[in-house]
């Protein structure tokens, strides 16, 4: 470096580190002094400036020796420690003599004093005389006023400064080096005296204690030492980037090169987010150089890990299927293996509800619908990617964390940067204002491999107002669930039925044939049941016991998942359930779901069917499907010629009577039968369960009851009974019902229990099954049918009888009923008592009794018998005399 026209610092060959240095003092001439800045601690003093001729003589030195080996001799040193001596260009004394030349440049005079009486000293009175006759330097015309710089230490607007230069390379000499990337620069021609950082980048720095001394970080001064021997009072170009307070953000370009780019490289500097943006040759640029120093472990690299490291290269880079979308930063994709893998979106951060009383305490909390922008950038997301073939790169591996108090539970989660048709999707969320970016620790290297990108995409949002940077009213999305619904759902049963195929958006899918649907014209969301097939019924998670799913339920519901979920879909309801779920059909792409399921023998088809339009095509899968006997038809057999039987000998009635015991009659006529065969059986498990309650009686109130789940019942006579819990009103009411008996119960939650697992539905199933009187009309008039009840109370309950099943219908399979003892037909005695009339039905094989039926009720009718004792009071149009509504 050279300090002034008359004195330089000198330093050796670097051995294991930055090498010692030495001023060396010109001895017998003099240079003026170079401008020196007022102390900050000394309020009263003032700025020096240039003396004239001081400026010149320091470049002229500058050029001549910076980076040159030069050779030197030490005449005196004072008692302070300065050190004169004489300075020769090259390696040895022959070389030009710095002194000389400077006087005879007329930059230096000869100090008064000396005795011109050695060589030296008539040297350098010779080369002033020359320099004085040529009228060089400071012996020229006028008082060399023009030599003085007009410094200027401070910038009044610093922001504009920059943005004057339009990033056009200004001129600049490098006067001090604070730190590996942060220099003292004289801006030429107008001679600001700036600090600059360089964008992008930082180099361990020293620190300063509390009682002034430094402490380098590691690598520090090797740092400053590497931009020092390339830089220091070197003639370079600046492109002013950005400005932080006083201090400018900029790149020094250098005829060999770009020292930000060369520090990285070299594992003298990390990257910084926070002015890695400015950086006008491309933020890639730098992060690629800073991976090849981590890559070789150079210098502050040195106990490196890669986050990915311990990966195979399979697992970093894979192409997959997305199947859904999670949340506004993460997917479930299908990998070629056939597994499926949970991939969060590299250092983005899904919108979030703001502040802490936003939501009402008693409402659920619905993210996707009540996080502001949250079912926008779902919703982008679905469209973009729900079925397309994604390129996923692995950029962190996020380690489970476990629960605090203030943040729940995280279980280990892949992050990854996920790009479709060359389209980095995170960085398309954050740049529509969808999502925003996570800021990390300057050391913390578990982050996007596109990180620089996102964060420009992230600015782009918030200086154009986009989506979570707006300034407009936040959108709302008043959504319905009506799943579960009784009340709303047969309000808005009529207005779908209407409506024909409507769209939908499959929000999710419980099994293969249920599904939550989200209805974007009606904004509400609908549980969906798929009409006319019988899809094999999944796992139940019951209290006190798991039950098992049927055969292909899991293949089931993965199938309707991989076809439907998350995808816009068409769909027709035709009616509903008592739960308040609609029942129709769905279409994906054109293609019928019920009929896809059977077509591929993971359903089959149910006798609901056919009515619909759609029967011919779900038959014709079915067919087909049984012949490959796969799946749900594996184990089936030969059975087409006993199923063409019934069709062909359709005329003859089937009657095969079983013998069953009635425990419940209903106040709508229909009743509970036990099998006899059985019967033994249920006994067996009643006397064993109650063994087991005696041993182990559960604790009052320790049960709390919940809708459809199994629990046992203490009955008024005492003893305890299987139950379901019908409906929970309080915890002193509790509706059950009790499945091997057919009644029904309101009864405080102290008399229920657990049902111990030993005595399960899947150890016996239910023994009570329901059924209800074929051909008969049960009277409207509550009297009527009250008379009619009490009579079949009267003949049939708790008594042995002979059911024949005549045909199903909805509800529950419509039988005849004959005493154990006379073989009289219970419904036909009814009709004869005139306490019922006769359901006629057009089938052959039913004609005859119904005519027996027809017959009977006639009889009552002459004989004006309790419905029929005020005539036939039925309408002229009802059904029976040919006309229909």
């Amino acid at each position: 470096m050279v300090l002034s026209g008359c004195a330089i610092i000198v330093r050796g060959q670097p051995r294991g580190g930055p090498p010692p240095e030495r001023q060396i003092n010109l001895s017998n001439i003099r240079a003026g002094n170079l401008a020196r800045r007022a102390a900050a601690t000394q309020p009263d003093a003032k700025d020096t400036p240039d003396e004239p001729w001081a400026f010149p003589a320091r470049e002229f030195l500058r050029k001549k020796l910076i980076g040159k080996e030069v050779c030197f001799t030490i005449e005196n040193k004072t008692p302070q420690g300065r050190e004169y001596g004489m300075i020769y260009l090259g390696k040895d004394t022959n070389g030009e003599n710095i002194a000389e030349s400077l006087v005879a440049e007329g930059l230096a005079t000869r100090r008064e004093g000396m005795r011109a009486n050695n060589p030296e000293q008539n040297r350098l009175s010779e080369c002033e005389e020359q320099a004085k006759a040529a009228k060089k330097g400071m012996w020229s015309e006028g008082n060399g006023s023009h030599t003085i710089r007009d410094l200027k230490y401070t910038i009044e607007n610093p922001r504009h400064f920059v943005d004057s230069h339009h990033q056009k390379p200004v001129n600049a000499i490098i006067e001090h080096v604070r730190d590996g990337s942060v220099v003292r620069a004289l801006l030429l021609p107008d001679y600001y005296l700036v600090t600059v950082m360089l964008s992008g980048i930082k180099c361990p720095t020293f620190r300063r204690e509390a009682d002034g001394s430094e402490t380098p970080e590691p690598f520090a001064a090797e740092a400053k030492f590497f931009t020092e021997s390339r830089l220091l009072q070197r003639d370079v170009q600046i492109i002013l980037e950005s400005c932080h307070n006083q201090n400018i953000l900029g790149t020094i370009l250098h005829p060999n090169g770009n020292i930000t780019e060369l520090l990285l490289k070299e594992g003298f500097a990390r990257c910084v987010d926070w002015s890695i943006a400015v950086y006008t040759r491309g933020a890639e640029k730098l992060r690629a150089a800073e991976r090849f120093a981590k890559e070789r472990r150079l210098r502050i690299w040195r106990d490196y890990v890669a986050p990915t490291a311990n990966l195979d290269q399979k697992d970093k880079q894979f192409v997959a299927k997305v199947m859904q979308v999670l949340n506004a930063d993460a997917i479930v994709v299908k990998l070629n293996s056939g597994d499926y893998k949970t991939i969060h979106l590299s250092s983005i951060r899904p919108p979030r509800l703001e502040g802490e009383n936003t939501q009402d305490k008693n409402k659920k909390l619905r993210p996707l619908y009540d996080i502001p922008y949250m079912f926008e950038a779902r919703e982008f997301l679905r469209k973009k990617l729900i079925g397309k073939k994604v390129n996923v790169t692995v950029d962190y591996i996020r380690p489970a964390s476990p629960a605090t108090e203030t943040v729940p539970a995280f279980s280990e989660r892949t992050c990854a940067t996920v790009t479709i048709g060359g389209i980095n999707i995170a960085e398309a969320l954050v740049s529509k204002g969808l999502a925003t970016v996570i800021r990390y620790r300057q050391d913390d290297d578990q982050r996007s491999s596109h990180y620089d990108e996102l964060l420009a995409a992230e600015a782009r949002a918030i200086k154009n107002g986009k989506g979570l940077h707006s300034k407009k009213e936040v959108p709302i999305h008043r959504v319905a669930d009506i799943s579960g619904d009784t009340q709303k759902a047969k309000q808005f049963l009529p207005f779908l039925q209407r409506a024909g195929r409507s769209e939908a958006v499959v929000e999710y899918v419980f099994s293969g044939s249920r599904l939550k649907l989200y209805l974007p014209k009606e904004t509400c969301l609908i549980t969906f049941l798929l009409a006319g097939i019988e899809c094999p019924r999944g796992a139940r998670n019951l209290p006190g016991l798991v039950q098992e799913g049927e055969p292909f339920s899991e293949e089931a519901t993965l199938f309707t998942k991989e076809l439907v979920l998350q995808r816009e879909v068409e769909v027709e309801v035709e009616s509903m359930d008592k739960a308040g779920n609609f029942i129709g059909w769905l279409h994906i792409d054109s293609a019928n779901l019920s009929v896809l399921l059977v077509e591929h023998a993971l359903s089959k088809v149910h006798f609901t069917a056919e009515r619909s339009s759609y029967y011919k095509s779900l038959l014709s899968a079915e067919e087909a499907a049984k012949q490959k006997k796969e799946k749900v038809w594996a184990h089936y057999e030969e059975q087409p010629v006993e199923e063409v039987m019934p069709v062909l000998e359709e005329k003859e009635r089937s009657a095969s009577y079983k013998p069953v015991f009635v425990t419940e009659i209903t106040d709508d006529l229909h009743f509970y039968v036990q099998d006899v065969e059985t019967g033994t059986q249920l006994e067996k498990l009643m006397e064993n369960m109650r063994n087991d309650i005696a041993s182990h009686p559960p604790v009052e109130g320790s049960y709390a009851p919940r809708r459809g789940e199994f629990c046992i019942a203490k009955f008024v006579d005492g003893e305890w009974y299987r139950a379901r819990v019908e409906k929970v009103e309080s915890p002193a009411k509790v509706h059950v019902f009790y499945i091997d008996y057919g009644n029904r119960e309101v009864l405080p939650s102290t008399r229920l229990g657990t049902l111990p697992p030993a005595f399960s539905t899947r150890v016996l199933p239910a023994q009570a099954t329901e059924y209800a009187f074929a051909f008969i009309q049960v009277p409207q008039d509550d009297d009527a049918r009250t008379d009619a009840v009490d009579s079949v109370v009267r003949d049939i309950q708790n008594t042995q009888c002979l059911l024949n099943v005549e045909h199903l219908s909805s509800g529950c399979p419509h039988v005849t009923l004959q005493f154990a003892d006379s073989k009289g037909d219970v419904g036909l005695g009814l009709v004869k008592e005139g306490l019922v009339m006769v359901e006629v039905r057009k089938e052959k094989q039913f004609q005859k009794v119904i005519t027996e039926y027809l017959n009977a009720q006639e009889s009552a009718k002459s004989a004006r018998l309790n419905l029929w004792r005020y005539g036939d009071f039925r309408a002229d149009d009802a059904d029976e005399f040919g006309y229909s509504r």
